[in-house]
């Protein structure tokens, strides 16, 4: 494992220099993700320092270049290998035959072109892939950095500034004999809570999978701060099922609970129940549906203004709206939209990156 930390700071210094943002805080969450993955496989970390140390698109072609160098060297745990295992992972899902030498070495060209492909299959619509494609979409998806939005708790932690900690200050001095230091303490911290639907209706059927998918890393990225349910014809909470370490577990586990797979959608009736057994407050609620409602678009739009006073914010995850040519008319969205604060896309990996961005900053 200290052979491993060496490698990789080593490695996000290298990124540093080359003006990558690959700072502490993102190689944590590297060492973090590596340790659920093979390490031994270059592919997996390959995504995983993509996913975690890249800021944005313009340190792409840098971390291409800087693999590339630096896990050719004799610095690197992994083999000369690495960049060219990658770039024959990624081509053989497009269906591409690989661009290694005659000695099976990379000669430096071959990686970018890879993360060109992959740029493309990050934007492509999920409903639209292949079975290879849709996994290797679903293995980046699992490697995202879900950042969450935090909340200010009643707790009280110790701090160097802050208010007075009278508690503290006086323990100490009756244990010193005297007041020899002021304690202070300041309000801690906690995750703000996310609340999931997840439409499994038969409209929604090529997306469902993606989207489970993608709550079952929110779960087990803040498991006490994120609650999923199944929407339908029935509410069905999965959270429990998505706590699975294994994402193919936790879908099988969730597929067993579901009782209205690819059935219709009325969602007014099943925010009703929820509305009635559980709450959102202060929540960032999310929707992912594509709106096409089975049920009373009129209660639909009550219980959507129920919701937004309950939540901190409404978010609607629509697979369609990722088109240019996207319009809200179907009743369900007419009657959601006044009280959404953000409809957003949900038919690629980028448009689901977005949103994790999103309940970061919420």
């Amino acid at each position: 494992m200290s052979e491993l930390v060496a490698t990789m700071t080593g490695f996000a210094r290298t990124l540093r220099a080359a003006g990558v943002a690959a700072d502490h805080e993102r190689t944590q969450n590297l060492l973090g993700a590596l340790g659920h993955l093979d390490v031994t496989d270059p592919a997996e970390v390959y995504w995983a320092g993509r996913l975690t140390l890249c800021a944005g698109p313009d340190d792409l072609p840098r971390y291409d270049r800087c693999f590339a160098a630096y896990f050719g060297g004799h610095k690197a745990a992994l083999t000369r290998t690495a960049t060219a295992t990658v770039t024959r992972h990624l081509a053989e899902h497009d269906g591409d035959e690989g661009g290694d030498g005659e000695d099976g070495e990379d000669d430096g060209t071959t990686a970018p072109a890879a993360a060109s492909r992959a740029e493309v299959l990050r934007h492509r619509d999920v409903a639209r892939l292949s079975e290879a494609e849709r996994a290797e979409v679903h293995r980046m998806l699992a490697l995202l950095s879900h950042g969450r939005a935090r909340r200010r708790s009643r707790r009280f932690e110790p701090a160097r500034r802050g208010s007075l900690d009278q508690r503290r200050t006086v323990r100490d001095a009756l244990r010193k004999g005297d007041v020899a230091r002021l304690r202070r303490r300041r309000h801690s911290t906690r995750p703000r809570q996310v609340v999931l639907f997840v439409d499994v209706s038969g409209s929604m059927a090529p997306y469902a999978e993606t989207l489970l998918r993608f709550a079952h890393a929110l779960v087990r990225t803040e498991p006490r701060a994120t609650r999923v349910f199944s929407v339908g014809t029935r509410l069905t909470p999965i959270t429990a099922e998505l706590r699975h370490r294994d994402p193919g577990t936790a879908l099988n586990e969730v597929s067993k609970v579901i009782p209205d797979w690819s059935g219709g959608t009325r969602l007014g009736a099943e925010l009703k129940e929820f509305l009635g057994r559980y709450s959102a407050r202060g929540a960032i609620a999310v929707i992912a549906s594509d709106g096409w409602e089975r049920g009373d678009p009129a209660l639909l739009g009550t219980q959507m203004g129920r919701l937004a006073r309950q939540a901190r914010r409404v978010i609607w995850v629509n697979p369609h709206k990722g088109y240019d040519d996207y319009q809200p008319l179907t009743g369900g969205m007419r009657a959601a939209l006044p009280h959404l604060d953000d409809l957003v896309a949900g038919h690629s990996l980028a448009a689901y990156e977005r949103l994790s961005e999103r309940l970061a900053h919420a």
